[in-house]
């Protein structure tokens, strides 16, 4: 199982957009609350992931943000980052 971690705060319409997304793919994920969580803006730039929210990491290695994971879904790449089977019909493909 992937270990899904995001850096967040609630007023940011990034987070939500990638809270909806990986919501939508019904992996369970920690987040911290970079405003109200003494120390976890410096924890997230300390692990790498910049100084902006959302901050995503997957097994601990930064993925980066919302358009990042949007990016990933849409090239059909992150569900598999993610440990989950594709949601996409292999009956569609040409063969």
């Amino acid at each position: 199982m992937v270990k899904i971690e995001m850096y967040y705060s609630d007023w940011c319409g990034f987070c939500h957009r990638a809270r909806n997304l990986l919501e939508s793919k019904g992996v369970a994920w920690t987040g911290y609350d970079v405003n109200s969580e003494a120390g976890r803006r410096q924890e997230m730039m300390a692990r790498g992931g910049g100084n902006t929210v959302p901050q995503i990491f997957l097994d601990d290695a930064p993925v980066g943000g919302s358009d990042e994971i949007a990016a990933l879904d849409r090239e059909g790449r992150l569900d598999g980052m993610l440990g989950i089977e594709s949601t996409e019909s292999e009956s569609n493909v040409p063969g």
